[in-house]
């Protein structure tokens, strides 16, 4: 196997990062992001071989890191990966909340089922995750944890209600977190991207009609790319932004402000 990963800039060396939601799209590129930067990163999701194969090329050019197959939505999954860290690494230094699932169904329309799926993966997961890894920050002392949010939260947007309220409680999480952990030495930030062209979207840019129709709600007039939501996470998982907490990054194109 040939890696692609180019050498470590070491901005983040000796740094220990989670990323859950790791597989694929831009959980992936945040993973290779924080690896690139010298931290050694556990890339969490509920595919195993996805995980498998980061950490394969990740070891092949010098990085370290750890697949650990978890369900966000679970307790106990949630204890499991953030302690299968600390012992493998020794500690913990950066958590990426990045797990997410969409539902596009109109309110009326929608399952319980589905409304509590979503809300559980969004939501609850930031919060089991960010528990469970934040009682290791507190105890030393420093830490950093970028939720990823969506412009959803800032804006309408028809037949994602549950999509929609869960990104904007992530965001309220946030804040209420930055608070809290303020004086623990912890900065709690979120990233809230709009339209980025990653793998789990490929089928909508297939579609000439939907990709038009989506686009020109950008004002940009394009979807952003992962390479650009890069710069941000370092950003907020670096030094650099040591006296910033509670803050929403939005990368959207200018859709959430029109």
């Amino acid at each position: 196997m040939t890696s692609t990963r180019r050498p470590a800039d070491g901005t983040l060396t000796g740094k220990v990062a989670i990323v859950t939601g790791a597989g694929r799209g831009l959980g992936r590129s945040m993973a290779q992001a924080l690896l690139d930067e010298g931290a050694a990163v556990t890339v969490a999701a509920r595919t195993a071989a996805e995980l498998d194969t980061f950490v394969a090329a990740a070891k092949e050019s010098g990085g370290r890191a750890l697949a650990c197959p978890t369900d966000i939505t679970d307790e106990d999954s949630v204890e499991r990966m953030v302690e299968a860290t600390v012992e493998t690494f020794g500690r913990i230094d950066i958590l990426v909340n990045n797990s997410g699932i969409v539902a596009t169904t109109p309110l009326v329309d929608q399952p319980a089922e589905e409304w509590d799926r979503v809300i559980a993966t969004n939501l609850r997961g930031t919060y089991l995750a960010t528990r469970a890894a934040g009682r290791h920050l507190v105890a030393q002392g420093c830490g950093k944890v970028v939720n990823i949010a969506s412009n959803f939260a800032l804006m309408g947007m028809a037949n994602h209600a549950a999509y929609s309220a869960s990104k904007a409680g992530v965001i309220a999480f946030t804040r209420t977190m930055a608070i809290e952990w303020a004086r623990d030495g912890i900065q709690v930030n979120a990233i809230a991207p709009g339209y980025f062209a990653t793998p789990l979207n490929a089928e909508l840019r297939e579609d000439a009609d939907t990709l038009a129709k989506v686009v020109r709600a950008i004002p940009a007039r394009r979807m952003g790319t992962p390479d650009e939501l890069k710069p941000w996470l370092l950003l907020l998982a670096g030094s650099a932004s040591d006296f910033m907490t509670g803050e929403v990054i939005v990368l959207d194109g200018g859709q959430s402000v029109r």
